[in-house]
C-alpha cells in the first residue's frame, strides 16, 4: 500500500515540454532515496492546463506543481516526499487570482467550475494499465449492458440520456444506433473518428492517451446494441502517443476476455482494430472515413443511402467520434436521467473544449452544456493575456463561426450557438483578442479547406478557392464593394452546394466574419487599412520624429536598409523599400515607431 501517488502528465503537450524527463526523473530519485516501497510514480494522460505543462500532481493532498523540470524533481523528493513540505516555487499560482499560490488542484479556478465525464479518469490514472482502469469502474457498464440489459434496452437508454454526437454535427446518437439496429446483415461495423483534423483540437486526442479503454468498452457496448461483431478506430498517425496506448489497450482487453469471443460468457463477439490515418481533413466526414478504412482514396459518397444502411463495405455500420463513446459507460452505469440532469433542453451532457489563442489557460476543459461563454474565456481561461480585450472567439475550426464579444455571456450549446450562425462543431475554440485581424482569421482557415478538399465536387473544388483569391484581394487592398458582395454570394453558393460537411462548412469563418465584423472588411476595402495592423500589404510602419532620439538602433536592424537618418536625429523609413518585418519596432526603445 503506497502513502503517497505522484502523478506525472504524460500527455501530448507535457510530453513535448519534458514531461517524460521529469518522470524518470521521479522513478530514479524515489528509488534512490529508497521510497519505491512508499511512493508511486504514475504517468497520467493530459491533466487539462497544458499551459503550465509539464503538471505534477502528489496525492493525497493533491498538491498541484506547475512547469517541473528534472531539475526540480530533487527538491520536491527530499522536501514534500520526505519531509511533509510543500515547494512554494513550484506550487501553482492562479493567473485568475492574481498569481496567487493555489495548493490543492481542486481549488484552481481552472478545475472548480469543470464536470468531468469523458475526461473523468484523464490525469487520474496509468492510461497503460488496465487493473486502474478496472479500479474505477472500468468494464462494469459493459458486463451490465450484456448481462442485463438486450441490445434495445441499451439503446434506449442512450436515447433518452439525450446525448448528441459529440464530432460536430451533433445528431443524436441514440438515434443513429436505433436506425442501424434493424438492418439485417451478415456483418456490421462500429467504427470510431479520432481523426480529429480542427487546427487546434486536441480533445479525442487527449482522451485516447488518458483513458483509452472508455473508448474500448463503449464501443463493444454499441457493438452488441447494433449487432456488430467488429470495430474499427480510425486515428490519425501523427498521434503515436494515443495510438501506442490504444495499442496496449487493446491487447490488454483481449487478454483480459473483455474483446474477443464470448465476452463474459454471454455468447456476445466482439473484436477492434486500428486503422491510421494519413492527416486529410475530409476524412472526418463518416463515408469518406469509411472509404478509407477500406483502403480507398478517403473521398465522400452521396447520401442516401446513409451508413446505418450501407457504411464500412457497404454493410450497416456506425460512426461515432471518441467524445461520444467516452461518455457511453457512464451512461448505462449511472442512467440516461443522470446524464439528461446536466446541459440543457436539447443539449444534454456536458462538453470538451480544446481552449487555445489568445488566452492565459490553455488547454482542455469539460464544463456543462449552456455554461455561459464568459465562464469559459474569464474564469476557466483567465481572460486576454497582457491586459488585452477579448473580441472574438473561433469555435468548431474551420466549420465553425467567430462569436464577437458582444455574445460573451450566451450560453454555449448547440441551439444557442446555431441561432447566431455559429457551430460548437468538436471542440475547438481558439480566443482571439483586439490584435487580430478578423479578415485574416477567415482567411486563415479557407486556406486550411482549400488545401484540404478532396477536389470532388465543383462547389467546394473551385468555390473555396474563388472565394480564397476574393480574400487575398482584400487584404491586399486591391478589393472593391463588388468583391464583398460577391464573396458573400459564392459563400452560400458554396455552403448550399457541397457533396459533404467539410464544403458545406468551409464558408462559415467568412459568412460569420462578414456579419459581425464587416466594418473590418470596408476599412481594407475602403480606407486600404486593416484596423489590427496585421495584414502587411496594407501596413506602414512609421517613426515619430518628435520621440524619435536619433540612436540609430532601428537603423541596425533593418534587414533591407529601408531606415536612414543621421545619428541624434529623427530617422525615416523609406516606405517602397520596407518589407514590413516590425524588427524596427520591436527594436525600438524609445515608442518612437508605430503601426499604421
Amino acid at each position: 500500500m503506497y502513502r503517497s501517488h505522484v502523478l506525472v502528465c504524460g500527455g501530448t503537450g507535457c510530453t513535448s515540454s519534458g514531461g517524460v524527463e521529469v518522470y524518470n526523473a521521479f522513478e530514479k530519485e524515489v528509488k534512490a532515496q529508497g521510497l519505491d516501497k512508499e511512493i508511486a510514480v504514475v504517468q497520467t494522460g493530459c491533466h487539462g492546463l497544458c499551459a503550465e505543462g509539464p503538471v505534477v500532481v502528489v496525492y493525497p493532498d493533491a498538491t498541484f506543481y506547475a512547469r517541473v523540470s528534472p531539475q526540480d524533481v530533487p527538491e520536491i523528493v527530499s522536501e514534500h516526499l520526505l519531509k511533509g513540505r510543500q515547494v512554494e516555487r513550484l506550487v501553482y499560482k492562479d493567473p485568475t487570482k492574481d498569481g496567487d499560490v493555489i495548493r490543492s488542484l481542486s481549488d484552481t479556478e481552472f478545475y472548480k467550475k469543470q464536470v468531468r465525464v469523458a475526461l473523468r479518469n484523464c490525469g487520474v490514472i496509468n492510461p497503460e494499465s488496465i487493473d486502474e482502469y478496472i479500479g474505477t469502474g472500468g468494464y462494469e457498464a459493459l458486463g451490465k449492458a450484456l448481462t442485463e440489459m438486450t441490445p434495445d434496452e441499451v439503446i434506449q437508454t442512450v436515447l433518452d440520456s439525450g446525448l448528441r454526437g459529440r464530432g460536430g454535427a451533433g445528431f443524436p446518437t441514440g438515434l443513429k444506433w436505433k436506425l442501424c439496429a434493424p438492418n439485417q446483415a451478415d456483418q456490421k461495423y462500429v467504427c470510431c473518428n479520432a481523426d480529429e483534423g480542427d487546427p487546434g483540437a486536441f480533445m479525442d486526442r487527449s482522451v485516447l492517451e488518458g483513458d483509452p479503454h472508455s473508448v474500448i468498452e463503449a464501443m463493444a457496448i454499441a457493438g452488441y446494441a447494433i449487432g456488430a461483431t467488429q470495430g474499427y478506430i480510425y486515428v490519425r498517425a501523427e498521434y503515436p502517443i494515443a495510438i501506442q496506448r490504444l495499442r496496449i489497450a487493446i491487447d490488454q482487453a483481449r487478454e483480459y476476455g473483455l474483446l474477443g469471443e464470448n465476452i463474459f460468457d454471454t455468447g456476445f463477439n466482439f473484436d477492434l482494430d486500428l486503422r491510421l490515418g494519413a492527416g486529410a481533413f475530409v476524412c472526418g466526414e463518416e463515408t469518406a472515413l469509411m472509404t478509407s478504412i477500406e483502403g480507398k482514396r478517403g473521398e465522400p459518397r452521396p447520401r442516401p443511402p446513409f451508413p446505418a444502411v450501407k457504411g464500412l463495405f457497404g454493410k450497416p455500420s456506425i460512426l461515432n467520434n471518441v467524445e461520444t463513446y467516452a461518455n457511453i459507460p457512464q451512461i448505462i452505469l449511472n442512467g440516461a436521467d443522470w446524464f439528461a440532469s446536466m446541459g440543457t433542453e436539447k443539449s444534454k451532457g456536458t462538453k470538451v473544449f480544446a481552449l487555445g489563442g489568445k488566452i492565459k489557460n490553455t488547454g482542455l476543459v469539460e464544463i456543462p452544456m449552456g455554461t455561459p461563454l464568459r465562464t469559459i474565456i474569464e474564469d476557466i481561461g483567465g481572460g486576454c493575456p497582457n491586459g488585452k480585450k477579448f473580441k472574438a472567439v473561433q469555435t468548431g475550426g474551420p466549420s465553425g463561426g467567430c462569436i464577437p464579444a458582444e455574445y460573451i455571456d450566451i450560453p454555449v450549446d448547440y441551439d444557442n450557438l446555431a441561432s447566431i450562425g455559429c457551430i460548437i462543431g468538436s471542440g475547438g475554440m481558439i480566443v482571439m483578442d483586439e490584435d487580430n485581424c478578423m479578415v485574416d482569421i477567415a482567411k486563415f482557415f479557407l486556406e486550411f479547406t482549400v488545401d484540404e478538399s478532396c477536389g470532388k465536387c465543383t462547389a467546394c473544388r473551385i468555390g473555396t478557392r474563388r472565394m480564397l483569391e476574393i480574400l487575398n484581394k482584400i487584404t491586399d487592398g486591391k478589393a472593391t464593394m463588388e468583391d464583398l458582395d460577391k464573396l458573400e454570394q459564392l459563400s452560400y453558393y458554396v455552403k448550399a452546394n457541397s457533396l459533404c460537411g467539410l464544403g458545406q462548412t468551409a464558408p462559415n469563418p467568412v459568412i460569420s466574419t462578414i456579419k459581425f465584423f464587416r466594418d473590418e472588411y470596408e476599412a481594407h476595402i475602403k480606407e486600404k487599412r486593416c484596423p489590427a495592423g496585421v495584414c502587411k500589404a496594407l501596413l506602414n510602419f512609421v517613426i515619430d520624429p518628435v520621440k524619435c532620439k536619433g540612436c540609430t538602433a532601428c537603423a541596425r536592424i533593418c534587414p533591407v536598409n529601408a531606415i536612414t537618418g543621421e545619428l541624434k536625429e529623427p530617422h525615416v523609413i523609406d516606405q517602397s523599400a520596407c518589407i514590413k518585418c516590425g524588427s524596427c519596432m520591436s527594436t525600438c526603445k524609445f515608442d518612437a515607431i508605430s503601426k499604421r
